[in-house]
């Protein structure tokens, strides 16, 4: 395995105690977020305008094999963690995403973009799982919902900005290959600051328990064994179910009715932008106020705001639509990562949370198949409603499993 530069060992949790580190840590899950964002926007068109694709299943196929990929890598990433620590596995993570925006920017092919995907679902599955288990083991128990926050609002204003940025670019200097050198960047810091300057976390759980499970029993557990980690999984994986189709068909859909590149860069920077930014506030609400609340009425107000978008056929409508859909992500995304953890012991979080993040991010792959096939049947506005109304039945499956969050 890897070998990176070593460190003093971190022996004491709380945000205080280890602030330069978690900051350290929020900076390079920018950079991951970041690597998100370079597709946002434009990969769409990319595959529909440069490369003439007609099927919407083909276009999308870029991020079916991105959350195969991803959900697979969440599955073992906590499983390498505890075995051989979480530096190391962020470090590799970042190795195998540095090729990704070079295959972008000179894939002959649209099997070169979904290749590349494949290996940014590695870097992502690895990089941003270790972000969020190593916030978790700085800062201890009594603040999971914050640390998660912290994180996730640094990794999707990265996505929002870059997905901004992309389409701005874009529509200056076209599709390819400027908007990509953003990703360059991202890659080598990211690297960089993982090798030179973070520290191993592994210590810290190792310290509070001795305790070990068996990890199918874990996966048993997580996926239906649990009535809360059930309640959890679901809602995890139909939140992002209904990310990877609006990843994937809403520029297409904006673009249908004329939208301009940095049109539709708005609408799909504001809806990560409110996700982002929300997460500072939901974070810590859930910690003071309860978890339940905010994952089901955060899961309906996703689907209503996807019921809106399909309903309506103006720029204002559908700005309004991304801030509503950004916020009741926000209500959702780190609650669930904390009633995860809230539910797994030390010594076996990193695999739960992995196992979690597996099913959460299958989403992706699920969302972006079935939306190509329905969009290609049906048309777009039936792809969009039909993952609504997914959206709206996961929010009272949350409601009746999700007793003790």
């Amino acid at each position: 395995m890897l070998s990176p530069k070593a460190h003093p060992a971190i022996n004491q949790t709380g945000l205080r105690a280890n602030l330069g580190q978690f900051s350290l840590l929020m900076l390079i899950n920018a950079m991951v977020g970041g690597m998100i964002g370079l597709e946002r926007t434009i990969l769409p068109i990319l595959g529909s305008q440069t490369f003439g694709l007609s099927s919407t299943t083909t276009v999308l196929s870029f991020i079916i094999s991105f959350g195969l990929v991803k959900a697979l890598m969440n599955l073992i990433a906590g499983v390498l963690a505890d075995r051989y620590g979480r530096k190391r596995i962020l470090v590799l993570g970042w190795l195998v995403g540095l090729p990704v925006p070079w295959m972008l920017i000179y894939a002959p092919s649209w099997g070169w973009i979904v290749a590349a995907n494949v290996l940014l679902g590695i870097n992502q599955g690895l990089a941003w799982s270790m972000a969020v288990v190593m916030k978790i083991d700085l800062v201890g128990p009594q603040q999971r919902g914050f640390a998660v926050g912290l994180n996730e609002f640094t990794g999707y204003m990265a996505v929002a900005i870059t997905a901004w940025l992309t389409g701005y670019l874009a529509s200056s200097y076209g599709v390819r290959p400027v908007p990509f050198y953003l990703g360059i960047g991202y890659a080598i810091i990211g690297l960089g600051l993982s090798i030179g300057l973070v520290r191993e976390t592994h210590g810290l759980v190792q310290q509070t328990t001795s305790t070990n499970s068996n990890f199918w029993q874990l996966v048993q557990q997580t996926s239906w064994g649990n009535r809360t980690l059930f309640g959890a999984s679901q809602a995890g994986l139909i939140n992002n179910l209904n990310d990877g189709m609006a990843w994937g068909i809403l520029p297409l859909f904006f673009a249908s009715y004329g939208l301009e590149l940095p049109a539709i860069g708005l609408l799909k920077f504001m809806y990560p932008a409110v996700w982002s930014v929300g997460q500072l506030i939901t974070g810590p609400l859930s910690d003071k106020l309860g978890r339940k609340a905010l994952i089901v009425q955060g899961m309906l107000l996703q689907a209503a705001a996807l019921g809106l978008i399909v309903n309506t056929t103006s720029f204002g409508w559908w700005l309004l639509s991304s801030i509503g859909l950004g916020i009741g992500t926000a209500m959702v995304y780190p609650t669930l990562i904390a009633v995860v953890s809230d539910n797994a012991t030390p010594a076996s979080r990193a695999r739960v949370l992995g196992i979690y993040r597996f099913w959460r991010d299958l989403g992706y792959a699920i969302g972006a198949l079935l939306a190509g096939i329905i969009a290609d049947w049906l048309g777009m506005a039936w792809a969009i409603g039909l993952v609504a109304g997914l959206t709206a039945i996961s929010s009272l499956l949350a409601h009746l499993n999700l007793n003790k969050a």
